[in-house]
Order: C-alpha cells, then sequence, then structure tokens
C-alpha cells in the first residue's frame, strides 16, 4: 500500500552458541547486581532506624558543641557518622550493627550487636566522653596568651640593636686597617 514494498520474512537465523552462553551470563551478572543493591538498600534501612533512635540522644547535645557530624553515607558500604572518625556500618551478615572508630594506629570496634539498643547505648557513652574530652580541653586552657612574651621581646631587640653596631665597628676597622 502505498508503494511501500513489503517485507520478506526470512527464516529466524540460528543463535551461536557463544552468543547465547554471553546473553545468559549478562541476565545472571544483572540479576546478581540487583541483589546486591537490593542488599546495600536494607543496610541503609537498617542504619536510618538506628538514626532515629539517635534523634534524642542528638537533640539533647548543647548547640555550641560541633564536632557531631551525624548522617549516612549511601557508598559501597552505607556508614551511619557520628563524628568524623566513629560511624556505625553492618557487619558481614547484614544483621550486626559495628560501630567503629578510625584512629590513626588503625580501626577500633566499639561495639558489636544486633540490638539497636545496645549500639544507641555504645554510641551515646562515646557522645558522652567526647563531650567530656571536649570540656576538659576548654578548661585546662586558659585565656589566650600573647605569641611573644614582652620580656623575650626587648632581648630580641636588644640583640638586634647589638648585632648592627658589632658590624657597623668591624666595617670601620676594616676599612681603617686595609685603607
Amino acid at each position: 500500500m502505498w508503494g511501500r514494498k513489503k517485507r520478506e520474512t526470512q527464516p529466524p537465523q540460528p543463535v551461536s552458541p557463544l552468543k547465547e552462553a554471553l546473553r545468559q551470563v549478562r541476565i545472571e551478572a544483572a540479576e546478581r547486581s540487583g541483589i546486591v543493591l537490593e542488599m546495600r538498600d536494607a543496610e541503609a534501612a537498617r542504619l536510618e532506624l538506628l538514626n532515629e533512635a539517635l534523634d534524642k540522644v542528638f537533640a539533647e547535645i548543647p548547640a555550641d558543641v560541633d564536632i557531631f557530624d551525624r548522617g549516612i553515607s549511601h557508598g559501597d558500604v552505607p556508614r551511619l557518622w557520628i563524628d568524623i572518625t566513629a560511624y556505625v556500618i553492618m557487619g558481614r551478615d547484614k544483621r550486626v550493627y559495628r560501630f567503629v572508630q578510625d584512629t590513626r594506629y588503625g580501626r577500633k570496634v566499639l561495639s558489636e550487636s544486633n540490638d539497636i539498643g545496645e549500639t544507641a547505648k555504645a554510641i551515646t557513652r562515646y557522645i558522652a566522653a567526647r563531650l567530656i574530652e571536649r570540656q576538659r580541653a576548654l578548661s585546662e586552657s586558659g585565656p589566650p596568651r600573647a605569641a611573644v612574651p614582652r620580656s623575650t621581646a626587648w632581648r630580641t631587640g636588644a640583640a638586634f640593636v647589638l648585632g648592627l653596631l658589632v658590624g657597623a665597628l668591624s666595617l670601620a676597622l676594616a676599612a681603617l686597617v686595609l685603607g
């Protein structure tokens, strides 16, 4: 109709065994990646539950304290961050909450439990310890001191002037001897 030629139907070409195998492997890989994504979503959902359980604790932290930065990062390994060094990840079986802290000597496991309540208690103890450390650090440091004490400034100035005088006298003596 309308000047188009009808397509001739060709019999289907037999699929090579390699192409069929590649197709099957691609399908299996897509299914596995779907499962991995579902597991990551499940980890993130469990971390969200823990995050909600910590709402009351973080509400009690004074507003002027900015050492905690709570949030969930959705990467290859979802993490619930408490501060810059401490976070919660899920264990290998994806049911265990592992509360860890990165130190200069490596990773330190602070708590490991299946129970949200126990993990929340461990995080609460950690927050309390950090608040006490901060309070001690602030109370031990007195008012800011001057960068250079006055006695040291006078000594430095006197040494500079004395150096100028010795240099000028040495130059004059050298001119008399050589001239």
